[in-house]
């Protein structure tokens, strides 16, 4: 290959690979930019001090930029304009008028124009798989509110969106507490956050997951009662829907889930085994398994009362539709796979090859 030629390949996959990491980073779930040092400038440093900018309708990406960089909100106005550029952000900023704090880094800030949220803001990521207490902790963290506010507004029984009332009397808002990346004004309340978590939920639940729950046999509690151990469940994002439908086999020939996730959530009910064990203790003894709790489905058959945690998208998916097996067993690797069995003898020999 000629030396020009195979230069403007190694530039073209160079262009490719940066936009691939850019898209990759901006895109992935949580993500927060800390500072823009590693950009060649120096980052601005973050001050309580807000400066408003108005963003005309129709505005460039370029515009947007330099207009921050004077009014001191962002330290790059060439990153900022790259960035966009990459996300195919530049004609996509929502006009309206901004408050910003200075030296905000500069991808919260598109992430801010993108979304169209004009007030200074507290960035809060939920992670899959948490329950209240661990969600409540969040907010704690990030000083919008105390853990008990939270908890307290999660057990208010007065929001009214229709898909709670399926849930039995004195249900807590686990399994509903959407998990995602969310951007909160610095004055909300612990009630203004539930909300916006269950509106969330509403939202991306969508009437065709729903459907595709009912056409498995479940009403919508039950789909998230399931999700929730799936999430809990499933390391390896290739096994959630296997996992959905080992769960949904087991429900179908009466036998008992005999899901861990729910007795790690049957045990946290004794504030000494949460103060030694954490909300999830790691490994189950025998004692343990035989736990008194209605959430225990190695004493109890069928579904437990309620979600264990809030599932992400990807549970509530592999629930709506599991993959086409036959499984009935599962038994963990070790690595964070799982071996599947449709048969007990055959599952006893995964056990006796991966439990020594």
């Amino acid at each position: 290959m000629p030396r020009v030629r195979a230069s403007l390949v190694n530039l073209a996959l160079l262009v490719a690979i940066t936009v691939a990491t850019v898209a990759a980073t901006f895109c992935a779930p949580g993500f927060v930019a800390k500072d823009d040092a590693v950009h060649g400038r120096g980052p601005l440093p973050v001050s309580a001090e807000t400066v408003k900018i108005k963003v005309a309708a129709g505005a460039s990406g370029e515009g947007i930029a330099r207009q921050m960089e004077r009014a001191g909100v962002i330290s790059d106005a060439g990153l900022f304009t790259t960035i966009s550029g990459l996300m195919g952000l530049q004609s996509k900023l929502a006009a309206g008028e901004y408050e910003f704090s200075r030296g905000v880094p500069v991808v919260e800030a598109i992430r801010r124009l993108r979304t169209g949220v004009t007030v200074p803001a507290v960035t809060v990521t939920i992670p899959e798989g948490k329950r209240l207490e661990e969600v409540a902790a969040i907010f704690e963290r990030l000083g919008m509110f105390t853990a008990a506010d939270f908890i307290a507004a999660a057990q208010a029984a007065d929001y009214t969106q229709p898909f709670l009332q399926q849930r039995p009397a004195g249900a807590t808002l686990d399994g509903y507490l959407f998990p995602d990346t969310y951007f909160f004004e610095k004055k909300a309340t612990a009630r203004d956050v539930v909300q916006r978590l269950l509106t969330t939920f509403d939202e991306r639940f969508t009437e065709e997951l729903r459907a595709a729950a009912k056409a498995q046999g479940l009403e919508l509690h039950q789909a998230v009662t399931i999700a929730a151990i799936v999430e809990r469940e499933a390391q390896v994002a290739e096994e959630r829907p296997i996992i959905a439908a080992v769960y949904l086999n087991r429900i179908k020939v009466g036998m008992p889930l005999q899901a861990d996730p729910t007795v790690q959530y049957a045990l946290s009910a004794d504030p000494k085994s949460v103060e030694s064990y954490g909300w999830w203790k790691r490994d189950l003894t025998l004692d343990d398994l035989k736990a008194p709790s209605p959430y225990n489905t190695y004493q109890n058959a069928g579904l437990p009362p309620g979600p264990i945690a809030s599932p992400g998208l990807a549970a509530l998916r592999a629930v709506a539709h599991p993959a086409a097996v036959k499984h009935l067993y599962f038994v963990a690797k070790g690595d964070g796979s799982h071996a599947f069995a449709d048969t007990l003898d055959e599952h006893n020999r995964n056990v006796a090859r991966y439990q020594r």
